[in-house]
C-alpha cells in the first residue's frame, strides 16, 4: 500500500512537471513587490514559472508594438490594454481590473509630510531642505499623470513645477526619494507600506478624488494566446492567494 502510494504520488509531481510551463510578465513597476511574492506563490502553486520585467506602462506599450516577447502584461492603467486589444496586439475579451493603486506624497524625514500635505503649500522649501521633489514622468507612467493632477488640484503648481524632477517609471521615483537625491516625491503607497502601515519616514494618502482613478488592467498579449502557463497566471490573479497578497499592499480590488 505504502508503495503504491509513493508511486501515486511521484507520478503526480512527474505530471506537474511535465506541464509545467513559463510564462514572460511586463508589470507595471509600481507592483514589483506584490508581483514578485504572486509570482512564487503561482510557481510553488501551479508548477509554472513566471519571468518578470518591471517598467513604466508607457515603454510597455512601445516594446510591445515592437514585437517584444511578453505574454501578459500588468499595466499601471486601463487604458493601455484597451489600446492594445484594439491595435490587435492582445487578445480580446481577456481585460480585467487585478487591482486599484493608490498615490502618497512621501518622505524619508520622520514628520515632514503631515495628512493634508501642507508641505506642498509651503513657499519655503529651501528652508525646510527641500531641493528636489520626486515624480513619475506623465507620459509615461499613471502615477505621474495622477500626480500631476494633484499638484493642479491643489493649485501649488507655481512653486512645485521648478522644483520637481521625473523619474521615467515610479520604480525609479521611488529610487529618487529613498536615496533622498529628492527629499519629497508622488510615489505608490503599495512601495511605502505593508498591512496599512507606513513602514518609513512620513506620508499623504491621497484621496482618490484628488485624481482619475488608478484602476490597473492586465491583459493577454499575442504572444501568450497559445500559452498554458499565461492563461493560468492570469486566472492565478483573480483568486484568493493573489487578493490576500494585492490587498496588503495597500491597492483596492
Amino acid at each position: 500500500m505504502k508503495f503504491r502510494l509513493m508511486l501515486a504520488f511521484a507520478s503526480t509531481l512527474f505530471c506537474v512537471a511535465a506541464q509545467a510551463g513559463e510564462v514572460t510578465v511586463a508589470v507595471a513597476a509600481n507592483f514589483t513587490a506584490p508581483m514578485q511574492k504572486i509570482a512564487k506563490a503561482f510557481e510553488q502553486d501551479t508548477g509554472h514559472k513566471a519571468q518578470l520585467a518591471f517598467g513604466a506602462t508607457g515603454k510597455f506599450y512601445a516594446q510591445i508594438k515592437n514585437a517584444a516577447p511578453f505574454a501578459v502584461l500588468l499595466a499601471a492603467d486601463d487604458e493601455t490594454p484597451v489600446r492594445l486589444e484594439k491595435e490587435g496586439f492582445a487578445v480580446a475579451g481577456t481585460r480585467f481590473t487585478y487591482a486599484t493603486g493608490r498615490l502618497a506624497l512621501w518622505s524619508k524625514q520622520p514628520h515632514l509630510v503631515d495628512e493634508k500635505a501642507e508641505v506642498l503649500r509651503s513657499h519655503s522649501f529651501e528652508k525646510l531642505g527641500i531641493h528636489k521633489i520626486a515624480m513619475a514622468d506623465p507620459k509615461l507612467a499613471p502615477y505621474g499623470a495622477a500626480a500631476m493632477e494633484v499638484i493642479h488640484k491643489m493649485g501649488v503648481q507655481t512653486h512645485v513645477i521648478p522644483k520637481l524632477v521625473q523619474g521615467e517609471s515610479i520604480g525609479q521615483t521611488y529610487q529618487f526619494v529613498s536615496t533622498e537625491n529628492a527629499q519629497l516625491g508622488f510615489v505608490a503607497l503599495s512601495q511605502i507600506s505593508v498591512d496599512g502601515r507606513i513602514t518609513q519616514g512620513s506620508a499623504w494618502v491621497v484621496p482618490q478624488s484628488m485624481h482619475t482613478p488608478l484602476k490597473q488592467d492586465a491583459v493577454l498579449l499575442n504572444a501568450g494566446k497559445d500559452n498554458a502557463a499565461a492563461h493560468a497566471l492570469l486566472k492565478y490573479l483573480k483568486g484568493d492567494t493573489a487578493k490576500a497578497i494585492i490587498t496588503r499592499y495597500g491597492y483596492a480590488l
